[in-house]
């Protein structure tokens, strides 16, 4: 069976070994960052619909959870912000009700934290994976390009709320972009936000594969490594590096097939990411997975286009 909302499982250092789930359309974001390595977003949105309904998400892992994999999580994320469905709470009962061996893990770029429904939906979760790049409204607005009328304090103000009302564990990420929120102002702002916030733990990130914006380059190791000193100064939260996670790269006998059609596709001319997903009738982020082990071989390279990011074959 082939998923629309199922990818992976993926070996992360962050998860071990994930389920992704993504319960929204390709590209719906409320904000539009400059390093997203899925693309530039295209329906740009804070507003909360079904985009999916509970049974169609269900029937897929049902499918999938037919065997009892062994999986650390069943993790939503994907090509956009799973929180706009407005149908997540209903998705999170459930799977904790159907299959409640099973740990949840959320990852969201923070930005509807201050709905309360919103909150009350995913306290279920077993683990909370929200990001915070940005403190000073120049710095949010360069980085995360957000739908008018949000702000970075917004943010901030809903991450609070989540901790008030969440007793799980919350890994907070800090996506650094060289050259705009690396300076020592706003790693303090910040690092002041952290304070707020208590979450349990704090992940520094940066460029891994190439973002939405050709510009962006990955942070040099010291520089990671300078800010994550900054932060953990005088702070009782742990501050760890996760800069350079890869996906496993180990390919399945089933995906196997899979590589090679990608493969004999990248040899006729460039394409999408979302072009080679809609092509071979996967998730996009099977599509990163393997194009990620294709360019750990040097066989393929991404191209910026005014259109987005291109990959062709190299050889």
């Amino acid at each position: 069976m082939k998923y629309k909302h199922l990818f992976g499982p993926v070996v992360s250092r962050r998860l071990g070994i994930s389920l992704g789930v993504d319960v929204i359309p390709y590209k719906y974001c409320s904000l539009n960052c400059v390093y997203c390595e899925v693309s530039t977003t295209t329906h740009l949105t804070l507003k909360r619909k079904p985009f999916y309904e509970v049974s169609e998400i269900m029937g897929e892992l049902d499918d999938f959870l037919a065997d009892n994999p062994e999986l650390d999580y069943i993790t939503f994320s994907g090509a956009g912000e799973p929180t706009l469905n407005s149908n997540l709470g209903g998705i999170i009962s459930g799977i904790k009700e159907k299959y409640p061996q099973y740990k949840l893990a959320l990852i969201t770029n923070s930005s509807l934290l201050t709905d309360p429904e919103l909150r009350a939906e995913i306290l279920p979760c077993d683990l909370m994976l929200p990001s915070l790049d940005a403190v000073s409204e120049p710095c949010f607005q360069e980085v995360n390009r957000p739908i008018d009328k949000l702000r970075a304090e917004d943010l901030i103000q809903g991450l609070v709320q989540l901790r008030a009302e969440y007793t799980g564990p919350i890994w907070l990420e800090v996506f650094i972009v060289p050259g705009i929120n690396d300076h020592l102002e706003e790693i303090e702002l910040i690092k002041e936000a952290i304070e707020k916030i208590q979450p349990d733990k704090v992940q520094i990130n940066s460029l891994d594969r190439p973002g939405a914006e050709a510009w962006v380059e990955p942070a040099i190791y010291l520089a990671l490594e300078e800010i994550r000193a900054i932060l953990q100064e005088d702070s009782v939260i742990p501050v760890e590096i996760i800069a350079k996670t890869h996906w496993e790269s180990t390919i399945t006998v089933s995906e196997e097939a899979v590589l090679n059609e990608l493969v004999e596709y990248l040899k006729t001319g460039q394409y999408s990411k979302a072009e080679l997903a809609k092509a071979l009738e996967i998730h996009v982020n099977e599509v990163s997975k393997l194009l990620q082990h294709l360019a750990k071989q040097d066989l393929v390279a991404a191209r910026h286009k005014h259109k987005g990011i291109y990959y062709i074959w190299k050889q």
